[in-house]
């Protein structure tokens, strides 16, 4: 009976352990309820109160890295040589899911490959967009912006997100997004998510030559900082349409699901091009 006791007390502290561990694990992800928060100007749950909602978003709010940024260019240090970027990506079983203040595509058996910066590995987790865009460019603001948040799971890795931008212009439709305007618009102002077969990033992701890189942060509550961001510098196409479906299918005070740009605060901002003579120090 004592060893049926202690098996019994050593098994809950365990799995208390392990739950823990999982707490602690996806406390830094972003927050999957759209109710707990907003976009509008005038609201209590707006961007500008995101910090006071909860102790646990308190960097929203005082954070000294935050995101999104401008990357003007005179902020900007321009080198030759990139780092080590590694993009390597494959068809991998998905699922589609209108979070109320954004549309994602959610890779669950995170087996659809990762992204590797100097060596480290961050897998890719899911990708999702906002309109218009979070990061702007010595000013502008463009129509679409997509995020496709990686995560690293080697515990010595201490800024273990790292998030690959891309912006959008309006113009031709995008691929990757024509294979989803049928369950984006099937899902308009409803909270649900859906298998929607094989998808693959490569027709997101076609190669990431000319970047921006910084350290910031995630751009919905928690807000967590640490986050290493991939801008891609040229821009992608996407049509009036696809936007429109996007905006429609979330709720409306998500329609324009953009953080305002956060201060730079000293940060440097790299832009990595073998085409551009490198800025001197």
């Amino acid at each position: 009976m004592k060893y049926q006791r202690n098996t019994t007390f050593v098994s809950a502290c365990l799995i208390s352990f392990v739950f823990l561990c999982y707490c602690t694990s996806v406390s830094a992800q972003e927050v999957e309820d759209e109710r707990e928060f907003d976009y509008l100007e005038s609201s209590k749950k707006g961007p500008k109160h995101w910090g006071e909602l909860k102790e646990e978003w308190n960097a929203c709010k005082k954070g000294n890295i935050q995101s999104p940024i401008d990357m003007t260019s005179d902020r900007v240090k321009v080198l030759q040589k990139s780092e080590e970027l590694q993009m390597t990506y494959k068809p991998a079983e998905s699922m589609i899911k209108n979070r109320g203040h954004d549309i994602a595509v959610k890779w669950p058996k995170k087996d659809a490959g990762s992204l590797k910066i100097n060596g480290t590995e961050y897998l890719l987790q899911q990708a999702h967009w906002h309109s218009p865009s979070e990061h702007t460019i010595n000013g502008t603001r463009y129509a679409l912006e997509l995020h496709m948040v990686h995560q690293s799971t080697d515990p010595k890795v201490k800024n273990n997100l790292a998030v690959l931008g891309l912006l959008y212009e309006f113009g031709a439709p995008d691929e990757f997004l024509s294979l989803l305007m049928n369950n984006i618009t099937a899902m308009n102002d409803q909270i649900e998510m859906r298998p929607i077969g094989k998808m693959d990033p490569n027709l997101i992701e076609k190669g990431c030559n000319k970047h921006y890189k910084y350290i910031g942060s995630l751009t919905v509550p928690p807000c967590t900082e640490g986050v290493t961001w991939i801008i891609h510098k040229e821009i992608a196409t996407v049509s009036k349409e696809q936007v429109h479906a996007i905006r429609v299918a979330v709720h409306d005070y998500a329609e324009q699901n953009a953080r305002p740009v956060q201060p730079l605060n000293q940060r440097e901002i790299e832009l990595y091009d073998s085409q551009t003579q490198p800025t001197k120090a």
